[in-house]
């Protein structure tokens, strides 16, 4: 497997992480556009939300909670922030393994 987010799992890959447990690390885009740009995934290779399982709710359960969690630690939790989840190319998923943006830090348009 190719997969970029995998080879940062084994840190193969270097890359400025601000939370990891044994199911889900978060860490810095190397391309943010906005003062907080994270990624949060689970360790567990998932292509998209379209590749989820029953047996993986719990798992997307505690990623959503780490993205909470870590908001109020980058101190965007009280101004807003926002999560993204892109599912496939069309919608701008560039790299297959399941992830969400958090965005912060500044006013974000809507669209």
């Amino acid at each position: 497997m190719d997969c970029i987010f995998c080879k940062i799992v084994k840190k193969e890959i270097p890359s400025d992480i601000v939370y990891e447990d044994k199911k889900i690390i978060a860490f810095k885009s190397i391309e943010p556009v906005v003062p907080v740009h994270l990624l949060i995934i689970p360790k567990k290779h998932i292509p998209t939300v379209d590749h989820l399982e029953i047996k993986d709710k719990e798992l997307i359960g505690e990623l959503f909670l780490i993205a909470q969690k870590i908001a109020r630690e980058q101190r965007v939790s009280e101004s807003g922030y926002r999560l993204i989840i892109n599912i496939g190319r069309d919608a701008g998923q560039t790299v297959e393994h399941l992830h969400l943006h958090l965005l912060g830090g500044k006013k974000l348009p809507w669209a």
